[in-house]
């Protein structure tokens, strides 16, 4: 584990890169804070306490930068606009990856300044450089309160934050991260306490900060910090203005695989295959926003996602449409079974669906409420000449639509600069299959190109009895696969992907992978993933050791 993350973070040139800018520039600031503090000579009083005084301050400016930093990467139309132009500069689409380390960063800050405080406010009290006392400073001071209270945020924020808990409990994530607002209000007034001055007694002011310039001697660093905060604020009224537009649910269909297809009509929005929107119903939650890939094309009439019912908040979206947890355990067991669908109420054969609209339920359909959309990677499949696009079970939406968006693109001579793609589909049961089989199967018998399209689908469940009977019956001879119905057929188990990828590499080398073309000089490979991150891992890894002179593989995992 520890030799991985060394490779990692520093055998790895652009992480490397990073790594020695960001905190390069964080430590220059420590030590920056540590030097004004310790040379300023209006303050000999407090440097009395040496050390503490100086390493507090230090960290408390490093502070400053990080909290200015926090929020850029959530000003999600910002990036949605300028990500096409500066991919190649930095990774747009890793915005929550540099979010989770500026927390990091504020998290080790956080426990350097607040451990020199205490020892600050306890030799303050000792020593009697001025007629306070440690509890005094910690709790009835600006300074003390508001550090104490960010504290306690922090604290609620980053345990709910854990990957684990966020996706038992989504809720608790999202409200909690909702005290950020109330976090950077004690931010922007934490130094109104006046704590850093030349004299024993603050010297308050009846106007914000609240505090004189002239004998308190703080950085003043909420004159920066605060634009983020106020351009975050901007973008979030934005984005509350723009979701309240017209919308309308038109048709809901659930598929055998316990998918809810959700198709919304909404005049004027447009959107790229590959992105994501967030999608809101007030009538199950007035606050609560949950993210979802689009699966429809751009080309399509409406707009489409695809929700599983695994959480408190889409088993309640289910029940209101009608669809809940039961009539899906009843479509997945009919389907495991291979029951055709006119031998069950709700459609058991695969790839069919139940239709819910209007006129289905009792009650009309909810409002649904949508923000976006919001860019990804998959955005640029069209600028490789290969193009891998791989989905672990629900993982495949973004592929629903970029993959008709393929199609559609493909019947008109208009793909830009790929020339090939390979889809890859990890199940792990059969019923899985249903929902996006419809789309397989129309975009396989579209192709009049066989080299431009390969599908390949691994199931790794343990095979029951009734499979191998299905199995066993059908399969032999057959044109289609009886699990998928398409002519590709299903593989069984964890595909390799060092030897996949080995394979590909090869096949470009000889001339033989690119129809039409011998040796290629250099082939760009694009590997677009959505799935766990164990597998992200172990598929990143395979892209790296493949990639030479003369084939580059690239990878890039989508991100919510």
């Amino acid at each position: 584990m520890s030799g991985s993350w060394f490779r990692r973070e520093f055998l790895n040139p652009r992480r490397l890169l990073f790594n020695m800018i960001f905190y390069g520039i964080q430590l220059a600031l420590f030590a920056l804070g540590w030097y004004l503090q310790e040379t300023n000579q209006r303050l000999a009083a407090l440097n009395k306490l040496k050390y503490s005084v100086w390493i507090s301050r230090g960290a408390g400016l490093t502070l400053a930068f990080d909290a200015g930093l926090l929020l850029i990467p959530m000003l999600r139309n910002v990036i949605r606009v300028v990500r096409p132009k500066v991919t190649w500069l930095f990774p747009a689409d890793e915005n929550i990856w540099f979010h989770r380390q500026v927390a990091y960063s504020m998290a080790f800050w956080a426990a350097v300044h607040t451990t020199a405080h205490y020892v600050n406010f306890f030799n303050v009290e000792r020593t009697q450089v001025r007629q306070e006392s440690a509890l005094a400073i910690h709790y009835t001071q600006a300074g003390g309160i508001t550090g104490h209270f960010m504290l306690l945020v922090m604290l609620l924020m980053y345990t709910t934050a854990h990957h684990r808990i966020r996706g038992q409990c989504f809720e608790a994530f999202w409200y909690t991260h909702h005290l950020a607002f109330f976090f950077f209000i004690a931010l922007y007034t934490h130094a109104t306490g006046c704590f850093v001055r030349d004299t024993p007694d603050p010297d308050y002011v009846d106007s914000f900060p609240f505090y004189s310039a002239k004998h308190c001697l703080g950085y003043e660093s909420w004159r920066f910090t605060i634009w983020s905060g106020i351009a975050y604020f901007g973008e979030r009224i934005l984005r509350e203005y723009r979701a309240r537009k017209a919308t309308r649910l038109s048709k809901v269909l659930v598929h055998p695989s316990g998918a809810m297809e959700l198709r919304i009509i909404k005049p004027g929005f447009r959107y790229t295959a590959g992105q994501w929107i967030f999608v809101q119903v007030p009538e199950i939650s007035k606050w609560q926003w949950h993210p979802f890939t689009i699966t429809s094309a751009p080309e399509d009439p409406y707009l489409s996602i695809h929700v599983r019912q695994v959480g408190d908040w889409t088993q309640a979206l289910g029940e209101r449409l009608g669809c809940g947890p039961s009539v899906v355990a009843t479509m997945t067991t009919a389907a495991i079974k291979g029951v055709d669908k006119d031998e069950n109420e709700y459609g058991g054969n695969r790839g069919s669906f139940v239709e819910f609209d209007a006129g289905c339920v009792i009650r009309p359909p909810p409002k649904v409420r949508i923000d976006g959309p919001y860019g990804a990677p998959a955005e640029d499949v069209f600028d490789n000449e290969v193009a891998l696009l791989i989905g672990a079970g629900i993982g495949v939406t973004p592929f629903a639509s970029i993959l008709k968006h393929i199609w559609y693109r493909q019947k008109s001579g208009d793909l830009g600069s790929l020339r090939k793609v390979e889809f890859f589909w990890v199940c792990r049961d059969a019923p899985s299959f249903g929902w996006f089989q419809s789309l397989l199967r129309n975009i396989e018998a579209a192709q009049f190109d066989p080299n431009f399209l390969r599908i390949n689908i691994y199931l790794t469940q343990k095979i029951d009895e009734n499979m191998l009977w299905n199995l066993a019956v059908n399969d032999p001879g057959a044109e289609y696969d009886p699990l998928t119905l398409l002519h590709t057929r299903t593989m069984f188990g964890r595909p390799d992907w060092k030897n996949i990828y080995g394979h590909i590499r090869k096949a470009i080398e000889i001339g033989r992978y690119l129809p039409g073309s011998s040796a290629q000089l250099k082939t760009k490979v694009g590997t677009y993933f959505c799935g766990p991150s164990a597998l992200a891992k172990a598929i990143k890894e395979a892209t790296q050791e493949h990639t030479n002179q003369s084939v580059v593989f690239t990878f890039a995992k989508e991100h919510f």
